[in-house]
Parts: structure tokens; sequence; C-alpha cells
């Protein structure tokens, strides 16, 4: 009896993790990677998983959420968390590799693996039967266009043009109110300047350092979605009659417009982070972090996912995609990485893992499963099915993505503690780690094994604390 095949296009990443983690399930696996026939402007070798910009998996520990996706995606043997294990580097807290051997490192795992066959091509249409599209930023405009026949979409998002996005518990309600412009329903919260506020986050606005991008992906910018940086280069007050306006906002504490308004729309279902309106940037992350804490009621803002202006390919996910990582328009194609609405490497190869064991299990008869959502990966592929789709842009990891912890009762006040980050990130990532593995075994069927967890000094702090 011939075993089942599925198709995987792209090697990178996700690819290369969803190959694998469907091999592992015992189904043949035809992977097609369009290098080194056709090379793409970010690539320099034809090894799989190359990265192309930074070495680094993000943060380790129990403080981190790419800390707990890491160890969740350990537990199960995941390729490309594997690889980056074998092939790192010293980073202080993080998980940082060696980029060749990396890319050799997983390499050599999916060209060895007796059921999986490499093609070397680019595909342009959508094969038949059960396949997982892992195409990446830079997908063909061949097989985009297919992608976009079957999905039904008007276009896919060639430029990932986001606005910073705030977890609510960071932002100071006594300082911004919800309300909507002429007092329409209260969607938003607004943040107030007066005039000497405004002037001064103006002035480190016009000071930050902006990402300078690879040459294959500098921008042509669009009015609609123009840099704040951008904008305020044509003038100190074109924010404030922009993105900024304060019109039609009557603040409750003086009962008139303010001076300049930064505006915050929410962008999951639950309501735990809120992304700034109108407020897409380049800047570096640092110089971003210190112009949103200028906004008032920001001061302390938590970052959950920076803006970012690049070249990007990649699905409205909440408008095609189930959490199971499969097309709405035909189940049996899921698709991963970047294209699913990722962003980032660890994040591109978890979301790889998961659409490769669906497709395994679909190729033998199993229904495809969600990872439960105290884990980091449940929590992201909900976060893709789910989110608010109108200006849907690409998400990290990040905590606001899992549920908080049962509230415990202060017995003197008789009201619900509030815990601060070295309190309750631990056992978030204890509870997120438990609930996955115990998911992973008794319903996604595979091996687990009970991850080694890189210890560092913030951790141990928290502990003790």
């Amino acid at each position: 009896m011939s075993l089942p095949t599925i198709t995987v296009i792209g090697a990178g990443l996700a690819g290369s993790d969803a190959a694998l983690a469907a091999a592992k399930l015992g189904v043949r696996v035809r992977l097609f990677e369009m290098r080194p026939a056709k090379m793409t402007p970010a690539h320099r070798t034809a090894h799989f998983a190359e990265l192309v910009c930074s070495t680094s998996l993000g943060g380790e520990g129990e403080m981190q959420s790419k800390g707990l996706l890491q160890a969740e995606m350990r537990s199960v043997g995941a390729a490309i968390v594997t690889a980056a294990d074998e092939s790192r580097v010293p980073a202080g807290n993080a998980l940082a590799v060696d980029r060749d051997a990396f890319s050799e490192r997983v390499t050599e795992k999916v060209r060895s693996h007796p059921l999986i066959e490499v093609v070397e091509g680019e595909v342009e249409a959508m094969p038949e039967g059960i396949c997982v599209i892992a195409s990446g930023p830079l997908t063909s405009d061949a097989l985009a266009a297919d992608l976009m026949r079957l999905t039904g979409s008007e276009r896919l998002s060639f430029y990932d043009a986001a606005a910073p996005v705030i977890d609510i518990d960071s932002i100071d309600m006594s300082i911004a109110w919800r309300a909507g412009r002429y007092d329409q329903s209260a969607d938003y919260i607004n943040c107030p300047f007066t005039k000497e506020e405004y002037l001064a986050f103006f002035a480190a606005l016009e000071k930050a350092r902006s990402h300078t991008p690879h040459e294959w992906e500098k921008l042509e910018f669009f009015e609609g979605c123009m840099p704040i940086e951008e904008i305020a280069r044509r003038g100190v007050d074109t924010p404030r009659f922009g993105p900024m306006s304060p019109k039609g906002l009557d603040d409750p504490k003086t009962g008139r417009w303010p001076y300049a308004v930064a505006q915050l729309r929410q962008e999951d279902a639950e309501g735990r982070m809120w992304s700034l309106v109108g407020f897409q940037t380049g800047l570096k992350w640092g110089d971003q972090l210190e112009v949103v804490r200028l906004i008032p009621g920001l001061q302390n803002a938590d970052i959950v996912r920076y803006g970012v202006m690049h070249r990007n390919t990649y699905l409205n996910a909440p408008e095609v995609l189930d959490s199971t990582l499969q097309l709405r328009a035909d189940p049996h194609k899921l698709v991963a990485g970047v294209l699913a609405g990722t962003e980032g490497y660890l994040e591109s190869s978890a979301t790889g893992w998961l659409a490769g064991t669906n497709a395994a299990r679909l190729a033998l008869g199993q229904a495809p499963v969600t990872p439960p959502a105290e884990s980091m990966l449940g929590g992201l592929v909900r976060y893709l099915a789910s989110a608010n789709p109108k200006g849907f842009q690409p998400m990290n990891v990040n905590w606001a993505l899992v549920p908080e912890l049962p509230a415990e009762i202060n017995e003197r006040t008789g009201k619900p503690k509030k815990l601060g980050k070295r309190e309750k990130r631990p056992p978030m990532f204890r509870r997120g780690l438990a609930a996955f593995m115990g998911w992973a075994r008794e319903e996604a069927g595979v091996e687990v094994v009970l991850p080694a967890v890189p210890q560092h000094p913030q951790d141990e702090l928290a502990v003790v604390r």
C-alpha cells in the first residue's frame, strides 16, 4: 500500500518545517523550491531556510513570549528550532545562530529524509490535492495571482505598512478616554495632546532614525499608507490635520477638542491589543518606543508589535484562513509563514510545523487540529483567524495573544490583585507549555519530550519574587 503524498511550496523556514513535520507522521512530501534555478533579490545561496536579515530567533526563557514558542517547538522536535539549537552562537538571552551553519543543517535534514522529494523549479499555479503554501514574502506574481483566484481576494498586500500595537494594560486611561468622533460609537481610545506636548512629540519624531531597507524591499509610498515620519516632513501641522486630527473629539476633562489626538483601534477580539491609527512607521525600534512614549497616556506603553515598512506579500488572514491554517475556500490548501500573516522567523517556522502536521493528518484521513488557546502557537493562529480584517497586518508572538491568568483576589480589599510582568509571565509560560504538550500528544498525535528551558537572570529573579 503506497503512502499518501502532499505538496509543500517553498523551502524557507515555514516550508522546511512543514515538510519535515509531515514526513515525520509517515506522509510522502513533494517539496518545491525555485532556487537555485530562479533566485530572489533577497537570497544569496541555494540552501533551505536561509536567513536574509537577522540571525536571531528571539529571546529565551520564561519571561519571553518567543521563549514559550521556542519551548513548544522543542517539545515536538520541530526542525527549525532543533537546527537553531545545534548551530547557536552566544547572544545573551536570545537564540541566535551561525547563519550558514543553520541553513546547511536544515538543508541536510530535508534532503536526507527518505520521504521527502525535492523538486527544483517555480510553481506558478496551485497543484491538485493537499498542499502547504509557504512561498514567503517574495511569492512569485504568477502564484500570487492564482492564490488570489482561489481565495477570491481582490489583492494580496505587497507592502507591510504597519503601525505599533500597544498592550491595553499599559495605556493610562486616567489620561486617555474611549470615544468616537462626533459622539459616534466609542470604538477608539483617544490620547490628547496640549500644544506643548504635541511640539515635543513632533521634535522627537523629526530626530528619530528610520530603518534603511534593502535595495529589493524599498517602497513607493502611497497616501493611504504614508509613514507618520513622512507626513511630519511636510510641516509641523500636517500630522494634526491628518491622522492626529482632534476634530469631533471632546476631551471629557475640558469639554473641548484637544490640540491634537492620537487614536488607537482594537486589533483583537478580546480587546487586549490596540494599534495606533495612521501611525505606520519605518522608525528604528528603539527610537519608535521613545516617540510612542511621548504620546500622553502611553508614557509606559508596552509595544507588542512594532511598526514596520517593507516589501511583503501576505493574505488578509482573518478573511480567508481558519485557525488550522486551512483556506476556507479550499480546506485541502494550507498556508504558513509570512504568507499567512506572521512576522518573524520563529513564527513562520511554527506555523509551518502546524500546517505540515495538519496536511499530514488530512492525507491520513484525520481531522486537522488547533493548539490550545493558552499556548503561544494556539494564540497566534487564533489571532490570524479572528483578528479585525480591516487593515490587517502581520503579527509576531506576544503575551497579549494568550489568556491572562485567573484573577487572584486580595483578601484585604476584596479586589483582584494586579500582577506585574515578573509575577505573571513565568506561570503563563508553564501553563502554556503544559497545555501545548498535552494537546500535541493527545490530539495532534505527535511524539513529545519535555524541553530544556534556558534560564537567564531575569527568569531567576521572577521566580524569587
